[in-house]
């Protein structure tokens, strides 16, 4: 497992570990003021866990096992969370939000088929967030607006930390560069999807790469997503560039989530459509549902991006090898 890990040259953190935990906090209330204000978001409460069979986990990219176990009183079986993409926009019918208005919430999760490195946990932690929207907004320029809105928040917080901490110095670029996975494929065809984002992201250093889960001209996808809560056309990936790392850092999944149309084209062609028969998508085929756009923000890459940190360990507490907590104590990176 230590082969995925990277060791920055004469690497040292910026703040002590008391310090960290300060600036960590700080950092979750300053951002999740500013993300709510942006979006126009209220603070919700959310599960971990969810029944098994209902339809409302998230399934990633589908071959991902969810982490389960029966409940003594009631013999049902129980999943934590992979995320709460499907469960906010059940959230926002069920409290009756309109459009223009949105929620927001702390979601941790168990992946535990994720492989893990400088910038993955089988612990996540993100802002959940999901917001209702007319049948008009559903176009590529009401996306772009709304990650240009994310963008403005995290270097908004960027600046107060930096005020705070002085010696926290790596700049956040606020201006977006914009550019769909096939374009990407087609600048750099030899290359592979992580290669790709690098190198954009290294050029333009803040990247909002669009169009993910469907096929590319070549025939492969530039990463997996599920078929029943983004529309691949309208969705992306907010990259920003680590300069501790030198790496394109991913700190949002976002998108414009699917209606009727997107919805069975794109369970057709994972050739999904059994999952009809769950409430939550004859909710959405019969428009029910709101049309919503939402997304996940991560907290702990938030925070390591922005205290210039090595490693997602140095915010968060989790599980790592053995060989790779060695590693990082022996090139002064301290886990948590």
């Amino acid at each position: 497992m230590s082969s995925s890990l990277y060791i920055p040259e004469n690497y040292k953190s910026a703040l002590s570990l008391r310090e960290t935990q300060h600036a960590i906090k700080y950092i979750k209330d300053v951002f999740q003021q500013a993300l709510s204000f942006a979006l126009t978001l209220d603070r919700v409460s959310a599960p971990l866990i969810v029944r098994h069979g209902n339809g409302i986990n998230d399934d990633l990219n589908g071959v991902e096992r969810k982490v389960d176990f029966d409940i003594k009183e009631t013999g049902e079986t129980a999943e934590v969370v992979q995320s709460l993409a499907k469960w906010k926009r059940m959230a926002l019918y069920r409290y009756g939000y309109s459009a223009g208005e949105g929620i927001y919430t702390d979601m941790n999760a168990i992946r535990r088929d994720d492989d893990t490195d400088n910038t993955h946990s089988v612990f996540v932690d993100q802002w959940d967030w999901e917001k209702v929207i007319t049948r008009e907004q559903r176009n590529v320029e009401f996306l772009k607006n709304t990650v240009k809105d994310i963008v403005k928040a995290i270097v908004f917080v960027k600046r107060k930390v930096s005020l705070r901490y002085p010696c926290l110095k790596m700049p956040i670029c606020e201006d977006v560069f914009f550019i769909t996975t096939q374009e990407l494929e087609n600048m750099y065809p030899d290359k592979t999807p992580r290669e790709r984002e690098r190198l954009i992201t290294k050029e333009h250093k803040t990247v909002f790469i669009m169009q993910i889960g469907g096929k590319l001209a070549s025939g492969e996808k530039h990463d997996g997503r599920a078929p029943d809560y983004d529309d691949w056309g309208l969705n992306g990936d907010i990259f920003v560039w680590d300069y501790v790392l030198d790496n394109a850092l991913e700190v949002s999944s976002m998108g414009i989530r699917v209606d009727s149309d997107s919805l069975a084209r794109q369970l057709k062609e994972c050739n999904a459509e059994d999952r009809m028969q769950y409430d939550y998508h004859k909710l959405i085929s019969d428009g029910t549902l709101p049309l919503t756009i939402g997304g996940g923000i991560g907290q702990s890459r938030i925070c390591m991006l922005l205290l210039e940190k090595a490693h997602i360990g140095e915010v968060q507490s989790s599980i790592w090898s053995d060989d790779m907590t060695k590693k990082c104590a022996e090139n002064g990176i301290t886990l948590l």
